[in-house]
């Protein structure tokens, strides 16, 4: 006891030590904005007490006070506090030039969000593709952030991996390399015809390591993971055990539906490491047919991003028995992949069961409207089978449905939709993931799955 007693206290003067040797270089002085220029709006900047102070101001856009210098790889901390009615982020790896957007700032942006939503530390990509880690999946990192307080953030941006904690809890864990260098700035949001002017945002012992100076936290392996580089599984997913389900090169793993040969050649993996399903017409099954995996998932994290062209239809299903004779798609629950726009069968079914994202003539898709992207743009698709028959469907990082397989609701849903006549439907306990072939050109990449026990 008195060995381990000893073996405590020494960690205790140790760690702390440890923690002092950590090399810091100041980013901003407390005294003036040397080494920063101010960007696109007018909102007002000034230094006060050691802390810089942004304040709201109407009519103008939003604005940075960026740094000159651009930053790489760096971890960087801060302490801020926010006016509770107001929005305000951290640039990084951002980038503003006259013949882009003229000169508007773009880039990754570290939310600070008092609002109820709670997605303080989530990643948002300002100018580009909007929302890359909304907070919805990280339940317990929404409770970091405190309203009308001081809260302490930390931004670690090594590689094509950026992590980030709110008051020393972690909140998001994202792999992207749209952008490997820019400035760090700090942002005033532009406001409303409905807000007042005058309110404020504070920022204070603002330190940054670069180089040598780095020394990042280990992994924690319970943050999601949202990983937009190319077929690839970072060393985070990894340990939450997820594998590629498509490599990138050739369709190893996959087959044709109803068959056990290899799939047909309207399935193409095309040079740039996507999944083509090829135009025929829009005929479901009528160039083909579907594919699926070799391996049968029970309870399973599915990722898949996909991109529509213009009037196009797919799916992803799950739960697939192929012992059901369609005459045409393999029958199984489905996440359906729709260009809800231009293709007649978004107006088919109940309620809207049939658009994009939607439980297909089951439960339709409960759509945030940020979670809509324009025909052509990449969407991420998941969905998620727990244990306890509990699924969920999420579309760009927001979830659209939540139903549990097997329930009397459930029940009751199925017999009144076309999959009546199958008994059973959607209760195997396990299947294969199938992608479906439906006549229209399609795009798939990063399909990935875990297994949940």
């Amino acid at each position: 006891m008195k060995k381990l007693f000893t073996l405590l206290l020494s960690l205790g003067v140790l760690l702390p030590a440890l923690a002092q040797n950590e090399q810091w270089t100041n980013l901003f002085d407390g005294k003036t904005f040397k080494g920063f220029k101010q960007l696109n709006g007018q909102a007002k900047y000034e230094v006060k007490n050691g802390v810089m102070v942004g304040t709201t101001v109407a009519n103008t856009p939003n604005s940075f006070m960026a740094t000159e210098k651009e930053y790489g790889d760096f971890i960087l901390e801060v302490d801020l506090k926010v006016d509770n009615s107001m929005n305000s982020g951290i640039q990084i790896r951002s980038l503003s030039s006259p013949d882009v957007m003229n000169g508007r700032v773009h880039g990754y942006q570290v939310e600070i969000d008092p609002s109820d939503r709670a997605w303080s530390g989530g990643l948002y990509d300002e100018a580009r593709r909007g929302w890359l880690y909304p907070v919805e999946k990280n339940v317990a990192a929404k409770k970091a952030f405190k309203k009308g307080e001081w809260n302490h953030y930390r931004i670690e941006a090594i590689g094509t991996t950026i992590r980030t904690w709110v008051n020393n809890i972690p909140v998001t864990y994202l792999v992207d390399d749209m952008t490997a260098k820019g400035f760090i700035a700090f942002q005033v949001h532009a406001i409303g015809k409905d807000q007042k002017e005058g309110t404020q945002v504070m920022w204070k012992n603002i330190k940054i390591q670069t180089g040598s100076q780095m020394r990042p936290r280990p992994l924690d392996k319970t943050t999601p993971v949202e990983n937009y580089t190319l077929n690839t599984l970072s060393p985070q997913e990894e340990a939450q055990g997820y594998k590629l389900l498509f490599n990138g090169k050739d369709l190893s793993g996959w087959r044709s539906a109803f068959k056990t040969t290899a799939p047909p050649s309207v399935w193409t993996v095309e040079s740039d490491g996507t999944l083509h399903v090829n135009s025929k017409g829009g005929k479901e099954s009528g160039n083909g047919g579907d594919i699926l995996t070799n391996d049968q998932f029970g309870a399973f994290e599915l990722v898949f991003d996909f991109k529509l062209t213009e009037g196009a239809n797919s799916g992803v299903k799950y739960f697939v028995d192929e012992s059901y004779n369609s005459g045409m798609s393999a029958i199984g629950l489905e996440f359906q992949v729709l260009d809800d726009d231009k293709h007649p069968d978004a107006k088919l079914g109940t309620v809207g069961n049939r658009t994009l994202s939607s439980l297909y003539d089951l439960i339709p898709s409960d759509k945030d409207k940020r979670a809509i992207k324009k025909i052509g743009d990449w969407n991420r698709g998941r969905v998620v089978v727990y244990p306890n028959n509990v699924v969920q469907h999420w579309l760009n990082g927001f979830k659209v449905i939540e139903y549990v397989r097997g329930s009397n609701i459930y029940k009751v849903l199925v017999a009144h939709s076309k999959y009546s006549k199958w008994p059973g439907f959607g209760m195997k306990a396990k299947g294969p993931i199938l992608l479906q072939e439906h006549g229209d050109s399609v795009f798939y990449k990063n399909i990935k799955i875990r297994e949940i026990n």
